[in-house]
């Protein structure tokens, strides 16, 4: 089992205890260093005797289900590895457990899951097309699973230096081929800092630790980075990175950190290449073709192309918004029907028209009309704007149908949220209200948020009312008397 297999997992166990759930690891064949990790995390680890994937391992799993499942057949499965074929998943449904499947590349042919995820940007439906009927599909970056402390991280805008002089190199936790090694030993002479995060499943530590040495000079500098606990730290240093174009991609993606792609394996193949193709990263091929000669060149390229490296950090942040974990838990918990995406510029147009809604403008503590270039430069300078977040609405029956906006400061953020006019009455605001105020919790260092409501805004009071919050002391805004609520982070 691959490091980024498990640290997807522990980024979905983390969304599924947000919602007040419990999680539980499976495990044969794993590192002591991942052991520590899902035990740090606060997850419970059960070790399997069994080859993974066999008629034994079937047993194991639904024995140890069963023992530790407190809801009985309400309780769910998830798998991760590419030894569960179609046989295993089947046995599993048998015992009237919901199931979800984890894939990267259609690799089983056939699925008899309740959920199929790939969270690649290759991700198509054909490749599903033996799935049980019924099955959900879950397909692409916007359910790519993120732990919570790259969302914790994140920086809306970074710096793009003329040339770039950070390079992050991550080629997984365990890299039993050690291009690890080729990679030092062709940087002799970038002239850059170098970090490199060996995985504590990584083998050759000593043969890395003598290539380093050897390319560290006066200009070029090559450290080892050992079993870290702080990836989003090493790429909000880097300007950019080489690395497997696996899981990580996602996580660099999300930072805006420009990549050199290296295909490890064969599930990375076709994401790497689609990266490539949707103006993210550049993909230099098979590990075992990587020739230090066109490497370096590579290396030169995006080192010294900022205009390059901005486009590939404007694109990779476009194609996340980091929330895939928690929409995958939802799914998981029976789906909510709701979505909430970071607006873009293509949602201006409708929020202006919104919020010159005639009752909106009532319900709002300055209540002239908006013009449309003084809303432009709003909407632009909130998403800019680090300690905004703001958020649009959907679900099937309406399509976008309201916007939410959290102006944070520390552990604190203030709400609010607005309705298309045609989805008002229908209980949408307490739906919509319960699912961000989950978001923020569960994607930020915010503990309490606050709302202030117009007194004669009773729709908006109840909705406030129904999603938990509790009212607080009246105050003013703006020299308008607002009733204030309040709702703090219960779930840890």
């Amino acid at each position: 089992m691959g490091t980024g297999h498990i640290m997807r997992m522990i980024a979905l166990a983390q969304a599924w205890r947000d919602r007040g759930g419990k999680a539980l690891f499976l495990c044969a064949d794993i590192t002591p260093a991942l052991e520590e990790r899902i035990d740090t995390e606060g997850f419970h680890l059960e070790k399997l005797d069994a080859s993974a994937g066999s008629r034994a391992d079937l047993l194991a799993t639904c024995s140890l289900v069963a023992r530790h499942s407190v809801l009985g057949p309400a309780t769910s499965v998830v798998l991760d590895g590419y030894q569960f074929d179609s046989d295993f998943q089947l046995g599993l449904k048998k015992q009237g457990y919901g199931l979800l499947v984890v894939d990267d590349y259609g690799h089983t042919g056939s699925y008899h899951a309740d959920i199929v995820l790939n969270q690649n940007i290759s991700a198509r439906e054909a490749l599903y097309s033996k799935s049980a009927a019924g099955s959900q599909l879950l397909l692409g970056p916007s359910f790519a699973l993120l732990r919570r402390e790259f969302l914790d991280q994140r920086k809306r805008t970074r710096p793009v230096p003329d040339r770039a002089s950070n390079l992050l190199v991550t080629l997984g936790g365990a890299d039993a081929d050690n291009v690890t090694k080729k990679v030092i030993d062709a940087l002799a002479g970038s002239g850059l800092a170098v970090k490199v995060a060996v995985g504590g499943s990584n083998p050759h530590l000593p043969t890395l630790r003598q290539a380093a040495e050897a390319v560290t000079n006066g200009t070029t500098r090559v450290e080892l980075v050992l079993n870290t606990s702080d990836m989003p730290g090493l790429m909000q240093w880097a300007d950019m990175a080489v690395a497997a174009a696996g899981s990580t991609s996602w996580e660099l993606a999300y930072n805006g950190v420009p990549p050199l792609l290296i295909i490890l394996a064969e599930n990375q193949r076709e994401n790497a290449r689609e990266l490539e193709r949707q103006g993210f990263g550049l993909c230099i091929g098979e590990n075992a073709d990587l020739d230090p000669k066109a490497f370096c060149v590579a290396i030169n390229r995006l080192a010294s192309d900022s205009t390059l490296r901005a486009s590939f950090a404007l694109r990779g942040q476009g194609m996340i918004d980091g929330f895939g974990a928690h929409r995958v838990a939802s799914c998981l918990a029976g789906g909510a029907d709701l979505e909430l995406q970071v607006v873009n510029e293509a949602d201006f147009k409708l929020l202006w028209e919104w919020a010159n809604d005639s009752a909106t403008r009532a319900n709002s503590f300055e209540s002239s009309p908006i013009p449309w270039e003084q809303h432009k430069q709003w909407c632009c300078a909130k998403l800019g704007d680090a300690q905004c977040r703001l958020w649009m609405a959907t679900n099937s029956e309406f399509g976008k149908f309201g916007v939410v906006r959290f102006n944070c400061h520390g552990a604190e953020a203030t709400i609010s949220v607005s309705l298309a006019p045609d989805a008002r009455g229908k209980g949408f605001g307490k739906k919509l209200i319960e699912a961000a105020c989950d978001r923020i919790f569960s994607s930020s260092e915010v503990s309490l948020i606050r709302a202030l409501i117009k007194p004669a805004n009773k729709a908006s009071l109840r909705s406030f009312e129904r999603a938990g919050f509790q009212r607080d002391v009246g105050t003013m805004v703006k020299g308008q008397p607002a009733e204030q609520y309040l709702l703090y982070r219960t779930l840890q």
